[in-house]
């Protein structure tokens, strides 16, 4: 919408009008302004001196108008205000004041002069930025700004960017799954999050959060805007195929600022109740401190702004407990007594200690941010930002719904992230100005087991479930670090009403991985029978080939990713821009793989492919309309790439069946030769390699046999690889959308905004894996394959591309403002529907080809996708007054309805050995027709009446294959509320604050309770034990499991309080 203001003089004559535009630009860390001077006949205004004045620093930047009266200047500090001066021979000179340029905006101010007359007075032009529902009013592209009004009184009770971002229905923000961002259904691992044009995301993979360690790797005070891109047509754009978190960090100006903050909040101050169930919460206690400051080292030239902001308190809440124990996620079939027998065998028996009831367990995290702005000459600008980040916390790595882990099996889990950034902004002409840029980030995970790596793991199925101690076997062997440096180089011409960008950027990725799991063993019993007597069912068991040393097993590479880009805006008239451009990525890699000889002679391809000399071009085209004051038109398209985890390719370094050897067995004990007791049939008559204490205990050491097949084998071990013929994945986007204002009648007042906006993503070769040492080697009763590994191999996985992926998001918000009232609210829909081949749920090679819901994991088809959010509604209101002086009370409540993930019902259990995959709880359930199906025979004692009395109940299609995620999750909803009162303190000003989370469950238990499918997302409930000699299904056992857990300490409220200086 174009805000027209006139500036009146003495006369009629004397006229000046500025039309105020926003529109989204690129990936990039400042705003730019352009526009067009004309007379009020209409003509262009050549020659007139344009002064634009950031007041904040006192930076003046002076262009002149061309022959057309168009004028822009790029490289300004996001923010404001800004003033605008025009000045022109035998016109009026015209002030614009209070503009706002946000992060990544081009503002288009167009300004009509009157001529000028000798008693002519001119008066200010003051245009300010509206703001609804955060989008910028005429975005090229889908997305949503935040300003730091948004970010200041948000109720974020975690001080976190993604609670704020999450009030777009279209960005959710998944509690139960590591608060995960997902954007328009896409996965979390495929978002880029940069501040000041340094990447701060997990650029590895392993977290779900999108960060680097577990909490936000910057303070929350250093934020002074953020914007998220869902598919903007800019070229400068790419690294995601998800959306783009892009922050700005404040700077330092003439004026001396700062602040000071603490909160704090503990178990009195947490919710003990849902649904009428009592929980228990832990002691607890949280308290969160920071600091900012900033101001000039010399007036008008050079500035600083420092942030500081520290945690400490517990990690994430975990509530598990055995059956009746009363647990907000209790393990059904794990009893009290089942618990005890286990603990005991484990103390008795093996002389280990597992721990207890696993509880969450010391959280900490520090950052700090330091910058410099420098104005070099009045058209040179430079900034130079350190950013620091250290944290660690307990995590689970097993905590889905039927499994049970004993305390020590859970790991410390943080990182340490440095990152440093230079950028420098030149305007040399009126029409030609660049950007470059140069950065680097350090980043240094931790990821270890509580008690050390001195137990092997150890897995016992019981009742459908699985039950873990000793030490998590990812965690046995691992050590990562990496640094990405950046460079980008990029100019801008304007000629006429064409502006030319041209651009060069290069990012370097150096990865060290040490990731070796099992090197402790991974130990399995089929029943907490068989753990007592040492019966174990399968054995894993990997490590350095030859020597059984981790530290030889490490794996390290580098690769680039190098740009070019071009990109004509196009003013084709007032208010319609058409932006078209073009981006080619191509990659570079001087390392490979260690190449395996035995791979090549199987497979007759070689196992060393990488990522050099592929490369993607992908066009883009926008349009932007302003078809008149009230609404304005965007749509575009283009093709994007990026996100996918570097964690995918590195398993192809240390994975290469030469660095690691791997011994898996399945014990037959009616085979010898498949065995490795020596004597006897339990591993209490293996022969142990001496542990740490010199003792070759059973769990504590390794059997000699699985020892002494990696210190002397020498076939090829696991070997993943990246298949040679791999494209990298892209996607198709396009969009339209609209910025509508209207009035209505009478007592409804004026000045709303109507805002919509439609979605498309069609993915190109998206990623997938598949299990090339395994062939087909029957066909199941329902007619899904049957296969087998090939000889000598064990999970020889490749990561490879998939037909299918789509998603499609309708959006709509509605907002308006009551000024007199002090009340701005906005009310929101998103509807989704996403489909992929393969959700790539996990980081690992063998996790990514488990863990998700099919009927033949080598030939991947579409279906709905794990991270589909159908339907998604939000609203806020704002309400601010000042009851005495200026001190402001200010409040905010924000709510959000939604539908869960999906879910898929799949065979329980070990169904991977009838399948022969190797999986368990991902088999796809066929639906028999009825007690004689011809397709399957039921064990005596299944209780066929509750079986299909289930089936009818979940709305199962009798005598099919279950489809994937073919069911929707229930629905949730939470409401968060802010409250802030301003407090005078003659110099600066005090403000007390409390932030309620989830406050429908504080006022009545039954609301605000959080459900949804464990990870994932698969619903175990038959156990499928063969097929027998008919070609018959045999359907052993039946467990009515529910399909969703409560996620307990997500559904409970609470307050946080805290106060804060500022001046």
């Amino acid at each position: 919408m174009s805000n027209w203001k006139h500036i009146l003089g003495g006369l009629a004559a004397t006229t000046a009008v500025a039309a105020y535009v926003q529109v989204a630009e690129a990936q990039v860390t400042s705003s730019a302004l352009r526009g067009q001077v004309t007379s009020e006949a209409g003509t262009a205004v050549t020659g007139a001196s344009v002064l634009i004045t950031d007041q904040r620093t006192g930076r003046a930047t002076a262009v002149t108008s061309n022959a057309t009266g168009q004028f822009s200047t790029r490289g300004l500090n996001p923010g404001g205000p800004f003033t605008v001066e025009v000045v022109a021979d035998g016109f009026n000179d015209v002030r614009v004041t209070e503009v706002f340029a946000q992060l990544g905006e081009t503002v288009d101010l167009d300004i009509v002069l009157g001529a000028a007359t000798d008693q002519a007075s001119v008066q200010d032009t003051i245009i300010i930025t509206a703001s609804a529902l955060n989008f910028v009013d005429t975005a090229i592209g889908p997305n949503a700004t935040f300003t730091l009004g948004d970010l200041q009184n948000s109720p974020a009770i975690n001080r976190d960017l993604r609670d704020v971002i999450a009030q777009d229905p279209r960005i959710y923000l998944d509690q139960s799954f590591g608060d995960g961002v997902q954007c328009a259904g896409a996965n979390p691992r495929f978002n880029s999050m940069t501040v000041d044009g340094v990447n701060l995301n997990d650029g590895f993979g392993l977290n779900a959060n999108g960060y680097p360690g577990q909490q936000m790797p910057f303070p929350f005070d250093a934020i002074e805007n953020v914007a998220v891109e869902l598919a903007p047509f800019d070229v400068q754009y790419n690294g995601f195929t998800g959306c783009n978190i892009n922050a700005v960090t404040k700077s330092g100006t003439n004026e001396f600022h700062g602040s000071v903050f603490y909160d704090y909040t503990d178990d009195s101050f947490k919710g003990d109740k849902t649904e009428g169930n009592d929980i228990t919460v832990n002691p607890f206690e949280e308290k969160r401190y920071g600091a900012t400051l900033g101001g000039p080292i010399i007036k008008d030239r050079l500035f600083f702004f420092g942030a500081y902001e520290k945690f400490e308190g517990p990690g994430a809440s975990i509530d598990r407990g055995v059956e009746g124990s009363g647990a907000g996620t209790e393990v059904t079939g794990f009893t009290q007594a089942d618990y005890d027998r286990v603990l005991a065998a484990a103390q008795n028996i093996y002389g280990y200690d597992p721990g207890g009831v696993p509880s969450a367990g010391p959280t900490y995290n520090e950052k700090y941010l330091m910058r410099l702005d420098g104005n070099i000459t009045d058209n040179h600008r430079a900034s130079i930002t350190y950013n620091y980040d250290e944290g660690l916390s307990l995590s689970e790595s097993d905590g889905d719904s039927n499994e049970f882990e004993f305390s020590k099996h859970l790991y410390q889990r943080g990182a340490e992230t440095k990152s440093y950034s230079a950028q420098l902004f030149s305007n040399w002409t009126d029409n030609f100005s660049t950007e470059f840029r140069v950065s680097k980030n350090e980043v240094d995970f931790t990821q270890a087991s509580i008690d050390g790596a001195v137990f092997g793991e150890v897995q016992i199925s019981h009742n459908g479930n699985t039950i873990y101690l000793g030490s998590d076997d990812s965690r046995h062997a691992n050590d990562l670090n990496y640094d990405v440096w950046t460079y980008k180089a990029l100019a801008n011409y304007s000629h006429d009403k064409h502006l030319f960008t041209f651009g060069a950027e290069r990012q370097a990725y150096d990865v060290f991985n040490l990731f070796i799991q099992e090197a402790e063993g991974e130990f399995r019993f089929d029943s907490i029978d068989d753990f007592e007597n040492g019966i174990v069912d399968r054995l894993t068991y990997e490590n350095a080939s030859g020597s059984n040393d981790i530290n030889d097993g490490a794996g390290s590479f580098t690769y680039e990713i190098n740009t070019i880009y071009v990109q004509d805006e196009i003013e084709i008239q007032p208010g319609m821009t058409v932006t078209g451009g073009i981006r080619y990525d191509f990659y570079t890699s001087g390392d490979a793989p260690a190449e395996n000889a035995n791979f090549e002679a199987t497979y007759g391809f070689k196992n060393t492919s990488t990522l050099d000399g592929l490369d993607l071009v992908m066009p883009r085209l926008g349009f932007n309309w302003e078809t008149s004051d009230n609404l304005s038109i965007r749509a575009g398209m283009g093709i994007y790439s990026g996100g996918n985890p570097n964690v995918w390719i590195s398993n192809n370094y240390t994975n290469n069946g030469v660095v690691l050897q791997e011994y898996f067995h399945d014990i037959d004990f009616s085979d010898p030769a498949n065995a490795f007791y020596p004597d006897g049939g339990s591993i209490f008559d293996a022969n142990h390699v001496a542990d740490e204490e010199g003792l070759g205990r059973p769990l504590y050491g390794i059997p000699e046999t699985a020892y002494d097949y990696v210190a002397n084998n020498s076939t090829s071990g696991p070997v993943n690889v990246l298949d040679p013929n791999f494209k990298l994945p892209s996607e198709f986007k396009a969009a339209l959308g609209f910025t509508y204002n209207f009035d209505l009648p009478g007592f409804w007042g004026q000045d709303y905004t109507l805002m919509g906006d439609y979605l498309m993503s069609d993915t190109r070769d998206g990623a997938t894996v598949t299990s090339i040492s395994s062939t087909q080697a029957g066909t199941a009763p329902d007619g899904r394959p049957i296969y087998t590994g090939a000889v000598g191999f064990s999970g020889d996985i490749m990561l490879t591309n998939a037909d299918g992926g789509t998603s499609q998001t309708v959006s709509a918000a509605l907002s308006k403002s009551y000024d007199d009232w002090g009340i701005d609210w906005t009310a929101a829909y998103a509807f989704t529907r996403a489909r992929d081949a393969n959700p790539m749920t996990s980081s690992t090679a063998s996790s990514n080809f488990f863990n998700f819901a099919t009927t033949d994991p080598n030939n991947v088809t579409e279906a709905t996708s794990n991270y589909e959010i159908p339907h998604r509604f939000t609203a806020k209101i704002s309400w601010q007054r000042a009851f005495f002086g200026d001190n402001y009370t200010r409040a905010t409540l924000f709510g959000q309805a939604w539908q869960n993930r999906p879910f898929s019902f799949t065979y329980n259990g070990d169904s991977g050995e009838v399948f022969g995959d190797g999986a368990t709880n991902r088999h796809l359930l066929y639906v028999p027709t009825g007690v004689d199906d011809p397709k399957v025979v039921f064990a005596d004692g299944f209780d066929t009446d509750a079986f299909f009395d289930y089936v009818d109940r979940m709305d199962m299609d009798r005598g099919q294959i279950e489809g994937r995620n073919e069911h929707d999750g229930q629905w949730s909803n939470r409401f968060d509320l802010r409250i802030s009162q301003e407090i005078p303190t003659g110099y600066g000003k005090a403000s007390g604050f409390v932030v309620v989370e989830n406050i429908g469950n504080l006022l009545n238990d039954d609301w605000g309770t959080y459900y949804q499918a464990g990870f994932p997302q698969t619903i175990g409930i038959v156990e499928v034990s063969g097929i027998n000699d008919q070609g018959q299904y045999v359907y052993e056992n039946f467990t009515p499991r529910s399909t969703e857990s409560r996620q307990t300490f997500n559904s409970l409220w609470e307050v946080r309080f805290g106060l804060k200086y500022e001046f």
